[in-house]
């Protein structure tokens, strides 16, 4: 009788401590599957401090952002500026040449960003533009179309998660000068434009039609050609829509920045940045899953790779602390058995979409290379 009692105590124990760690597996897994799919207004941390001006070079205090080598912007509250690469570093102290903008005041709290223009392409480039009205299946969306000499080859700009079309101004001198139009969009859940059903980030998983609308918009104006270009989660953007898409038929090359092309190792190395351990991330994609209908197999682009494989440039920073510069070097070694003709440039140093800003040359010559080489844009 005593021993009945006991194992149906410690049955009943067993049971109880398994509804805790389920529940509280599923809190975690719903708390970073939030982090992941709730779209919101990222917070504008300014975590570097500037030191004031020396012989016209912006003093910054020394820290990992701040020893970035290449072109960055500098932004605070009320103010940005451009700098160029480190001129001198000493006691603590980095200085950097003002490109352009007004130096922050000493002791002012900033932020270092790879984006290096703000505001539209006729403000920030000087390039005449068009706001433009892209028809989608949620609304109109937002988008800004730089006109170019090649009015038959355009590219469709895909920034990243928690960014904006901002992003790809830094690229547009070049496609334009190389005679591509450039159709720089917005898609659901970013600002001004209407939500996802369900109010959710959904990774790629139907931010693909979006992506599918502007290729019809470019097509409805004259365009033949497509050039998909896309950061971080616009990479995964951009996969899917070769992958589902039925007008992926008109991309002739992709270009992808710090694409995710594997969500899972990209939930794993930011697991590990927030010392969470790597084997909860299965719990937060069985959750995301769940809240958004996502399969996030389908994102790996290795073992699912789209049917479409256009020419694609890959560029990846080996410092990337964001999406793992591991997942674009497995794709490009898959790269040959998976019939993808892809070529990988990989910037040492470079942390996440800064390879353009921390080797500038190398990127300049890669995109211009490849652009002539594969849609025979102007060299």
């Amino acid at each position: 009788m005593a021993r009945r009692k006991i194992i149906r105590i410690t049955a009943t124990s067993l049971l109880v401590l398994l509804v805790l760690v389920t529940a509280a597996l599923g809190g975690v897994g719903w708390y970073y599957s939030g982090e992941l799919l709730e779209p919101g207004e990222v917070p504008r941390r300014y975590p570097e401090t500037a030191l004031g001006v020396d012989d016209k070079n912006v003093v910054l205090a020394e820290s990992k952002l701040t020893l970035q080598r290449g072109t960055f912007g500098v932004v605070w509250p009320g103010g940005t500026a451009k700098v160029g690469d480190i001129a001198s570093t000493k006691d603590g102290r980095v200085e950097r040449p003002l490109l352009e903008g007004t130096a922050p005041p000493e002791g002012t709290k900033v932020r270092m960003e790879t984006n290096v223009y703000e505001g539209n392409p006729k403000t920030s480039l000087g390039l005449v533009y068009s706001d433009v009205a892209i028809p989608g299946e949620l609304g109109d969306m937002p988008a800004w179309f730089v006109p170019a000499s090649n009015p038959d080859t355009w590219v469709i700009t895909v920034h990243g998660r928690g960014a904006s079309r901002e992003e790809a101004l830094r690229v547009v001198p070049q496609l334009h000068g190389a005679g591509l139009p450039v159709l720089l969009i917005t898609y659901r859940n970013d600002p001004g434009v209407p939500k996802s059903p369900d109010g959710l980030y959904h990774l790629g998983d139907t931010e693909w039609h979006d992506v599918e609308a502007a290729i019809r918009y470019a097509q409805g104006q004259g365009a033949k050609k497509i050039v998909l270009y896309g950061w971080s989660m616009g990479g995964a953007i951009v996969g899917q829509t070769l992958a589902r898409s039925g007008l992926a038929v008109a991309v002739t090359g992709v270009v992808l920045d710090s694409p995710v092309t594997n969500w899972t190792q990209t939930l794993n190395l930011q697991a590990e940045n927030r010392g969470v351990p790597t084997w909860l991330t299965p719990v937060a994609e069985v959750v995301s899953g769940w809240r958004a209908n996502i399969d996030f197999d389908r994102f790996d682009l290795v073992r699912s790779p789209p049917a479409l494989k256009p020419p694609t440039l890959l560029v990846h920073g080996s410092a990337d602390g964001t999406v793992p510069a591991q997942s674009s070097r497995d794709l490009a070694t898959a790269a040959n058995g998976l019939g993808w003709p892809l070529q990988y440039v990989e910037i040492p140093g470079a942390d996440h979409t800064s390879g353009w800003n921390v080797a500038t040359d190398t990127y300049r010559t890669a995109l211009g290379d490849f652009l002539t080489r594969s849609v025979g844009a102007k060299p």
